[in-house]
């Protein structure tokens, strides 16, 4: 009994000593949609095996195209923690993530009278893809569907009143550097 005890406990040892091995990555991402739209991206991520943690911030101008017609000039900035799982160690290739999203937000009409502040918390889900460029940089298009959860729900402008979609889809090309 004891000796089965015994190989257990090295067994368990040798198992954590070589999960213990794995290279901890670290790294930075930007992303092009806030960038063309004359705002903002910053990420910072650190994992290991095939799960990252991502803490991101962003300052985006949608586009009026992509917003209700009666309304103009939303700015949102979001600040976000998220959890992405790669299907393959090397974190290359297809990745799932999901994760909350906090949106402080302005918004106005086409009149351009007032701006009206506002604030939600999401649920993200997103899927990308990660192209390897070299052993430290890689390319992630990606796509990614929110879904409002909390904050303002009727927000007035002027003579008028916004209300953020239930889901708001998002896509965008992201450029990585992992350390």
């Amino acid at each position: 009994m004891k000796i089965k005890r015994l190989v257990f406990c090295l067994f368990l040892v040798s198992f954590f000593e070589i999960k213990a091995q794995e290279k901890i990555k670290a790294g930075i991402e930007l992303d092009a949609l806030p960038y063309i739209t004359g705002g903002y991206f910053g990420a910072g991520f650190v994992g290991k095996g095939h799960w990252r943690l991502r803490a991101l911030t962003a300052s985006v101008n949608k586009p009026d195209w992509s917003i209700n017609k009666n309304f103009s000039n939303n700015h949102v900035e979001a600040y976000a923690v998220v959890v992405d799982r790669f299907f393959k160690k090397s974190w290359s290739g297809w990745w799932i993530g999901g994760g909350l999203v906090y949106w402080k937000s302005k918004i106005q009409t086409q009149d351009k009278l007032q701006t009206a502040k506002f604030q939600n918390s999401l649920l993200n889900g997103s899927l990308g893809y990660n192209f390897k460029l070299n052993k430290h940089f890689y390319l992630s298009p990606w796509a990614g569907m929110s879904l409002r959860v909390g904050g303002d729900q009727k927000t007035p402008v002027d003579q008028t009143t916004y209300t953020l979609p239930l889901l708001n889809p998002e896509a965008s090309l992201k450029l990585g550097v992992i350390f």
